[in-house]
């Protein structure tokens, strides 16, 4: 297989405390397997502050599982990942706060809690981390939901909002304590065209509002060539493509093209 091709990143990168460069979040040959399924092989990526990644891929190719890698709840069985030059495989769990501070993840459903509000949800990791100011914390989630269009609806419960609402609602508490990025599974599934805009919006807004970094793993090439910088595509557990969007448009494997135009070789 040709090698991925490799897309043009931000000039800038953040500096360490010694004034070197390094990414925001670097994974170096990621290897996981589960039983006898390989489900991710030598994979590496590089991210700087305030970069739009999509990653796209058939179903079962690892997608979750790499998100999942970066914020420590899954292991790699070698290779290596940093988030901020901190190297993170080597963390113990209860050491792993600091990152989870910096990266934060919205599950496919949200995962919100049914039994507390909108804003006691967006409150939840401030409370977590210690906050008990009631003026700061009020003030904290009136802000993050405002930057969801949510203010309003602080009072509801998830089970009274829509899916597109839900979603908002989770990335209102991933920003709330001024997490660095956000990992997305899926934001744009189950919702119509207009509920999956909604959320490509949402994820621009806070690209250029907060400078997040973010990593969004999606079935919507829709969405891809809206929102992303730099996209790769998982294919039997490697990178096939990692370029821009319009790389990613011009290119000449046919595996990547059928992909994205969805298109099988089944017939009959």
């Amino acid at each position: 297989m040709a090698e991925p091709t490799t897309g043009t990143t931000p000039a800038s990168s953040p500096a360490s405390a010694n004034g070197s460069q390094h990414a925001f979040i670097e994974l170096k040959n990621v290897c996981k397997r589960f039983g006898s399924q390989q489900v991710l092989l030598n994979i590496n990526l590089t991210l700087q502050h305030g970069e739009t990644l999509c990653i796209i891929g058939p179903s079962g190719e690892g997608k979750t599982v790499t998100l999942k890698h970066i914020i420590g709840l899954i292991k790699p069985d070698s290779g290596e990942i940093y988030v901020d030059g901190v190297h993170v495989n080597r963390l113990k769990e209860r050491e792993m706060a600091p990152i989870r501070k910096k990266v934060s993840m919205l599950f496919q459903g949200a995962a919100l809690f049914d039994n507390l509000t909108v804003e006691q949800n967006v409150a939840f990791p401030l409370l977590e981390h210690g906050v008990r100011d009631r003026a700061e914390i009020d003030s904290r989630v009136r802000a993050a939901l405002q930057a969801v269009d949510l203010d309003e609806h602080r009072h509801k419960f998830p089970t009274a909002l829509s899916g597109g609402m839900r979603k908002r609602t989770g990335i209102a508490r991933a920003i709330i304590d001024h997490s660095e990025c956000i990992l997305y599974d899926e934001p744009n599934s189950g919702l119509d065209p207009i509920g999956s805009d909604i959320i490509d919006q949402m994820i621009l807004r806070m690209q250029r509002r907060y400078n997040i970094t973010s990593i969004i793993v999606t079935h919507d090439m829709r969405s891809v060539f809206k929102i992303a910088n730099r996209v790769a595509m998982l294919y039997r557990g490697e990178i096939r493509f990692l370029g821009t969007p319009q790389e990613l448009r011009d290119s000449p494997d046919q595996v990547v093209q059928d992909f994205i135009n969805g298109h099988s070789d089944i017939t009959g």
